[in-house]
């Protein structure tokens, strides 16, 4: 498994850490996340997100253009609350813990467990819809272009992981459309605080602003494919159930504490 591979699906199986239940837990991970894994929902009927997406940007283009520009006028936010929502972001495992205040509650194997069965069996999917373009566009980090402050360390690991489009949006703007479905009286503060995880990667510096853009149609577009798989469909409405359950049962995140999340939230990266 190459290391952005490895990345992604790492992250997505970390969202089960510390008590996820048998089933999933006991299943090794695919020694290849590639078209037709033996795990996920869709394997070969999955939507060709390289054919779908718009081409990365080239040099001398105004979309590359803009995405430089983009990532020098954000390096400002280094050090102020938007970059700590940033770094605190950068664990891709915690993205649902991170859509607790949104959700009203804090969903875990215990009192979710189809849903984090779910979430863990996605993660082929995700793989497969983001290293697919990836792979093909080999599209560089912004700060290998222009040298900027990063909230994590530009490494040779991360580095070698090309932009476009981004895992983690694509990841984090998935469960985001899910969770929209599973609390819909939910749905805006739950999708304002996915779009919040994915510019946490534009705010970091270690994505473009085209590599968030094309990650949230990226999400946009495995999930389209998603509802066309019966066993996902099942799992859902299963997991409808427990969340609605958890969300009655709590307890629900504190007050103050989500205030100001949402706060930070919603300031723009873009001015």
């Amino acid at each position: 498994m190459n290391k952005v591979r490895s990345g992604i699906f790492g992250g997505i199986m970390a969202v089960l850490a510390g008590g996820a239940i048998a089933e999933v837990a006991t299943k090794p991970a695919p020694s290849t996340m590639t078209l037709g894994a033996s795990s996920g929902y869709l394997g070969k009927a999955a939507p060709d997100t390289y054919r779908i997406l718009p081409p990365a940007p080239t040099p001398g283009t105004i979309r590359w253009e803009s995405d430089r520009a983009t990532f020098l006028a954000t390096r400002h936010l280094k050090d102020t609350p938007r970059w700590a929502m940033a770094i605190n972001d950068v664990d891709l495992g915690g993205v649902v813990k991170d859509m607790s205040c949104a959700v009203g509650v804090n969903l875990t194997p215990q009192n979710a467990p189809r849903f984090s069965a779910m979430i863990a069996r996605l993660g082929p999917d995700v793989a497969w819809a983001t290293n697919n373009p990836k792979d093909n566009y080999k599209r560089p980090r912004p700060y290998l272009t222009d040298p900027g402050p990063t909230c994590v360390e530009q490494s040779a690991a991360l580095s070698a992981s090309p932009d476009y489009p981004s895992g983690h949006v694509t990841f984090g703007w998935t469960i985001g459309l899910i969770l929209a479905e599973l609390a819909p009286d939910r749905a805006t503060e739950i999708l304002v605080r996915a779009r919040a995880f994915g510019e946490s990667r534009l705010v970091c510096g270690v994505h473009t602003m085209s590599a968030v853009e094309s990650g949230r149609s990226n999400a946009s577009i495995l999930v389209a494919g998603l509802h066309g798989s019966e066993a996902f469909r099942k799992d859902l409405e299963v997991a409808r159930t427990e969340v609605t359950k958890a969300r009655l049962a709590g307890p629900a995140p504190d007050p103050s504490t989500c205030a100001a999340e949402a706060e930070t939230a919603r300031a723009s990266p873009y001015n």
